[in-house]
């Protein structure tokens, strides 16, 4: 992921709810307050976003019911117009494009996973896989074919004849990843698609997430308002309440600094073991510090916990050239996994 590769660019959006949103925004100078919301009796679900999703990178958006996180992967679709402020789609303002226009990226740049499956009940999984292409235009053999291969990629490989009622919950969901993927999308949209299932199965599906998109490099908005998943599967995530993003940064950013009260409450009970990396807790070196080992600053402390905790001494901590940049002792691993705050 490069922060000079944009993929897509929001500025300033807001989406309003009621009888004449634009002119309510346009009389309040595009910036109305809460208080001129509540007044006019208009519903902010969305309110001044701005933010960048960089190529090949899952950027997570998370809040809990009602904060404007589907709402506004809706509007990032157009399939919610927002009222105001603009989308730019890899260097195309998308709030621009013509109707004919949207529908061919929607069938050619965007994919779309959605809670609700959505699954063409009459038609077994090789024909919803390959629906899209049908809508397309795409012969059948060429179509079908297509499908095979992505039905293979998402681990369905000899069910393309059943239908959705023979599949489990997780078997169809593999069917809507796999539906929204056959389009080969520039940018994928997942709006809460593991919430439906049951925990085992819904761990299972997002370590496949992880795999398919270690093959694929997709750019990815994934929607969730579980926090354990977000941390799981983020590069980045954004936390929304009241239709504004209140804090967007890295996993292990949120935990260490929680903008707000209402973050560090979902920061919480986070896995820091997945989270925190060595660098994030090592303390500088010292004279008085002797080692004999190193881990990696990019190292999990999950996956270092054992080796310093069994080690005598201290560990160092080595930048990508194995150059020792800090250390690591007993006492800050315990802090670290146990405490409420990590020591920063």
């Amino acid at each position: 992921m490069s922060k000079n590769d944009i993929k897509i660019k929001c500025r300033n959006i807001w989406k309003i709810f009621g009888n004449s949103p634009k002119d309510f925004m346009e009389s309040n100078g595009n910036n109305p307050s809460q208080e001129q919301l509540k007044q006019s009796g208009y519903i902010g679900a969305v309110q001044d976003v701005s933010f960048d999703v960089y190529e090949g990178e899952i950027l997570i958006i998370m809040g809990l019911s009602g904060s404007g996180k589907s709402t506004l992967v809706r509007c990032l679709t157009r399939l919610h117009e927002p009222t105001y402020g603009s989308i730019d789609y890899d260097g195309k303002d998308l709030l621009q494009a013509t109707p004919n226009e949207l529908i061919d990226i929607r069938r050619h740049k965007m994919g779309m996973v959605f809670q609700n499956f959505g699954l063409l009940p009459q038609r077994n999984v090789i024909s919803n896989v390959a629906f899209p292409l049908e809508v397309r235009g795409v012969k059948r053999e060429e179509r079908e074919a297509q499908a095979r291969d992505v039905i293979k990629l998402v681990g369905l490989e000899g069910r393309e004849d059943y239908f959705p009622r023979e599949l489990s919950g997780g078997q169809q969901q593999r069917v809507g990843i796999a539906r929204s993927l056959v389009v080969q999308p520039d940018i994928w949209f997942l709006d809460e698609p593991f919430s439906a299932l049951d925990p085992l199965i819904r761990a299972e599906m997002q370590d496949e997430f992880l795999r398919l998109q270690q093959m694929l490099k997709k750019t990815i908005v994934f929607i969730t308002h579980d926090f354990e998943e977000a941390t799981k599967l983020a590069d980045r995530i954004g936390i929304m309440k009241d239709g504004r993003i209140v804090q967007l940064s890295t996993p292990e950013e949120m935990v260490l600094n929680p903008a707000d009260d209402y973050v560090k409450e979902f920061t919480k009970n986070a896995p820091t073991h997945r989270i925190l990396s060595a660098s994030a807790i090592m303390k500088p070196l010292s004279k008085k510090i002797t080692c004999d080992k190193m881990v990696a600053a990019t190292d999990k402390i999950g996956d270092i916990a054992r080796q310093i905790l069994s080690s005598p001494k201290a560990v160092y901590v080595g930048d990508k050239n194995n150059k020792p940049i800090g250390y690591i002792n007993k006492t800050l691993i315990i802090n670290a996994l146990f405490s409420e705050q990590p020591e920063k």
